[in-house]
């Protein structure tokens, strides 16, 4: 039975994830922004553990993990949580800057800073649930695009020096996934929202497990999904 750390296990990709690991026996650790929300997790996910720690504050994680009681070893973090406000350059205020850098940048690394020496005790294995947009920026996403481009240089860096550790780490970029966040992003672009046309989460949360199952002696290292349509 391996032990899996989750962020942004309450919905989309995270949640898809959570309910394939846990229906095959895995033993889980969702990470929560409060108390009520880890709370709904267990109820959601019966048998399932739960880590405190609003990723909006990563100057403040290793306080909150160091009053609680995480695992000894991990054999899996998937960072899933994240964060999205669109908006041109010359109108982005320093706020969502900061914001959207600090969830979906800063608090990854912090959180694999953290829980490393429990991931180097199972030679275990670092996700990265990045977005097309990681690869490639568009008129109006700058900082989001920037906090992914920032995760992808993160995931590489973390893979080489990690290496000799036996840690592997992989990065999946997902195309538009009809989770609640897409669904916020057509709001935000005036656009109706059809989760129909999108990728499921199931998918993404399909090429997560095959990275994490892959047999040991081989890695994956980036994963690009797109939707069919």
């Amino acid at each position: 039975m391996a032990t899996h750390v989750i962020t942004g296990a309450g919905s989309g990709i995270g949640a898809a994830l959570a309910e394939r690991l846990l229906a095959r026996g895995d033993e889980l650790w969702l990470w929560a922004r409060n108390a009520g929300r880890a709370k709904e997790l267990r109820e959601r996910f019966p048998g399932a553990h739960t880590l405190v720690g609003d990723l909006a504050e990563p100057e403040r994680l290793s306080w909150a993990l160091g009053h609680q009681s995480p695992p000894d070893r991990v054999d899996s973090l998937t960072h899933s949580a994240g964060v999205v406000e669109l908006g041109e350059v010359g109108e982005l205020t320093p706020k969502v800057w900061q914001s959207v850098l600090a969830a979906n940048l800063l608090a990854p690394a912090e959180l694999t800073r953290l829980l490393l020496p429990q991931l180097r005790a199972a030679a275990g294995h670092v996700v990265f649930v990045n977005s097309g947009a990681g690869l490639n920026t568009s008129p109006g996403w700058g900082a989001y695009a920037a906090s992914k481009h920032g995760l992808r240089a993160l995931a590489d860096a973390l893979r080489g020096e990690e290496r000799a550790n036996g840690l592997r780490v992989t990065t999946v970029y997902p195309g538009r996934t009809a989770t609640p966040m897409q669904r916020k992003v057509h709001q935000q672009e005036g656009r109706p929202y059809d989760p129909e046309v999108w990728i499921p989460p199931e998918a993404v949360a399909e090429t997560v497990l095959t990275a994490l199952d892959l047999p040991r002696g081989a890695e994956i290292t980036d994963l690009r999904v797109r939707p069919t349509r």
